[in-house]
C-alpha cells in the first residue's frame, strides 16, 4: 500500500479511473496507460478496453496493482505510456486519439 508521504500523483487517491476486468480480476498486466485530455486515467491490459469489460476503480487501487505505474504520475494530459510486457520500460508519447 502507498503512504501519504510517497503518493506521487496530483490527483487524489480515490479518483475514479478506468481499467478492465482482465486487469482487475485475471491479473493481466497493464500495458497501456492513458492520461486523457479531460484528466481521466485509463489502465489497459493486452485484452484492450471496451464497454463490456470496463471497470471503474480508485487510482490508488490501480497503482497498487503495479507499483511501476507510480513513475507515470507526471504523464501529461493527452499522453500515453505503453510497454510490451510487465518487465518492459514504459515508453511515453502523445496519444494519437487526442490529436485534432
Amino acid at each position: 500500500m502507498t503512504t501519504i508521504d510517497d503518493w506521487p500523483f496530483d490527483e487524489p487517491r480515490n479518483l475514479a479511473v478506468f481499467t478492465t476486468r482482465q486487469v482487475l480480476d485475471d491479473n493481466e498486466p497493464v500495458l497501456e496507460v492513458y492520461h486523457d485530455g479531460d484528466g481521466d486515467w485509463q489502465f489497459i491490459g493486452d485484452t484492450g478496453g471496451n464497454e463490456t469489460n470496463c471497470c471503474i476503480i480508485a487510482l490508488e487501487t490501480a497503482i497498487n496493482l503495479d507499483r511501476s505505474m507510480k513513475e507515470l504520475a507526471d504523464l501529461p494530459l493527452g499522453f500515453r505510456a505503453i510497454r510490451k510486457n510487465a518487465d518492459s520500460r514504459w515508453i511515453r508519447s502523445p496519444n494519437p486519439r487526442e490529436s485534432c
